[in-house]
């Protein structure tokens, strides 16, 4: 396929990439990757899409080609900032958001906070842990969280991150970890996540301290304030095989004005690729009704 561009931007000092596919004419469209991911991972979904839309689709901070933070806190309110920055940079708005997992998450929240610029908004599995999981959290007492917060800073402080001694080695580690996944899927997934060190081994592009979530910030009950806002029509997509829980049968889908939701058989986590062709089938009957 012929790839897209590279590009830079800047967001509360940090230097971030993105990648456009072109198309400037056409309605502009934002994907936004999960988390330890990349935004070369959209590249299937954008070449099925982009003869219809102008695609961007960023590195969030700490991931892929983007800029890691000075500390260890990765905060969801700075992402939603700094795609506000990027769309209001690029003069992309309004615009259709596709996003998955933390990106699907970020894109919830960026949607009810400016739900004038989003035209259609798709989340796959951006809805977080289960709502029994929430409730758990919710009920921990706030110096239990700090503390464990702490300990996982200390813990991540020491963790270096993993070198494969070849690329091979990298694809192997990716391919367990979504078996879905096709061998050429994996192998491109790995080159565009990794770099090669100095010393010719390979290591993944994320900063580990992307993996601890801050003690503070908003609360779900502040999310589902902001998910009320949400004036477009959004479609909520998950896995049958994921951890991600129905939010139609949780209740969770009753926060939104107008939504829809979709489950897809023998997809994880990853639907859009374990399942691409229905995914984009879905996508595009939703865009165009």
């Amino acid at each position: 396929m012929e790839g897209p561009t590279s590009h830079i931007y800047f967001s509360q000092r940090l230097r971030l990439h993105y990648v456009d596919w072109g198309n400037d004419g056409a309605p502009p469209m934002l994907l936004v990757h999960g988390g330890r991911d990349h935004c070369r991972n959209w590249d299937w979904v954008a070449e099925r899409l982009r003869d219809d839309y102008h695609i961007i689709a960023p590195d969030l901070r700490g991931h892929g080609d983007s800029q890691w933070i000075i500390g260890g806190s990765y905060n969801q309110i700075d992402y939603v900032y700094d795609i506000a920055q990027l769309l209001n940079q690029k003069k992309m708005t309004p615009v259709t958001i596709i996003g998955h997992s933390l990106g699907g998450s970020i894109s919830l929240l960026y949607t009810g906070l400016f739900p004038d610029t989003v035209t259609k908004l798709v989340s796959i599995e951006g809805m977080g842990p289960p709502p029994e999981m929430m409730k758990e959290r919710i009920e921990q007492p706030m110096e239990d969280r700090l503390q464990l917060w702490v300990k996982e800073l200390r813990k991540l402080s020491g963790r270096i991150p993993r070198r494969y001694p070849s690329l091979e080695e990298a694809y192997e580690r990716m391919q367990k970890e979504n078996p879905h996944l096709t061998e050429d899927q994996a192998r491109h997934l790995t080159i565009h996540g990794s770099n090669q060190n100095e010393d010719g081994s390979y290591s993944w592009k994320f900063d580990n301290y992307v993996r601890n979530f801050p003690p503070i910030g908003l609360d779900f009950e502040d999310q589902y304030g902001l998910y009320k806002r949400i004036s477009c029509p959004t479609l909520l997509i998950r896995g049958t095989e994921s951890w991600a829980t129905d939010p139609e049968k949780d209740g969770r889908a009753k926060t939104f004005q107008d939504v829809q939701v979709a489950s897809i058989e023998d997809a994880g986590h990853w639907v859009h690729h374990d399942q691409l062709d229905i995914f984009i089938t879905l996508v595009k009957d939703f865009l165009a009704a």
